[in-house]
């Protein structure tokens, strides 16, 4: 069976599991967490993955990795998880899950990048543009980026915006070719 679909069915029952018992929340917190670990710390994919590691073990890594003190659901799931041979798949069933919280909660992520750090106010309120413009909550992210040289980028769902002093020099210098 594809892992794709694998990864939806498990994180699609963890959603539902979570959302009746109202642990959605903390479980978005520990998958987020979980993915985290997972691009940040390339060798837990490999510790994971090896079948001569015991199941308690790799239970005990994946809840670390889940941020240590986890909701008996989630701590149940990984258990199921690491009990049906799948734990090769968790790093998308944790994704999956994200994926499926964040339309199940309207929840679109919006990244602002400036040449300079903003202050706290211009920051909310391109947050709330977003919010307005997408009729949800917006998790936002601000980068500082010294070579779009001024101005701003801003992403939010399929959309950009970017209003960048080097996108426009380089307009610029198109059109006069």
């Amino acid at each position: 069976m594809d892992i794709g679909v694998i990864s939806v069915r498990y994180a699609r029952a963890l959603l539902k599991s979570a959302t009746l018992a109202k642990l959605e929340d903390q479980v978005y917190q520990e998958m987020q967490t979980l993915s985290q670990s997972y691009i940040q710390v390339p060798e837990l994919r490999f510790t994971i993955d090896n079948p001569m590691l015991a199941k308690d073990k790799k239970k005990a890594v994946l809840v670390t990795a889940c941020g240590g003190e986890v909701t008996d659901l989630t701590q149940t799931f990984i258990q199921l998880v690491l009990g049906e041979d799948r734990e090769s798949t968790l790093q998308f069933m944790a994704a999956s899950y994200i994926t499926l919280y964040r339309k199940q909660k309207n929840i679109t992520r919006g990244r602002l990048i400036t040449a300079v750090a903003v202050s706290p106010a211009t920051e909310q309120k391109m947050k709330e543009m977003v919010e307005g413009k997408t009729q949800g909550t917006v998790e936002f992210q601000t980068e500082i980026d010294p070579s779009i040289i001024g101005g701003f980028i801003l992403d939010y769902d399929t959309y950009r915006m970017d209003a960048s002093v080097k996108t426009k020099l380089n307009d610029i210098l198109a059109q006069l070719k």
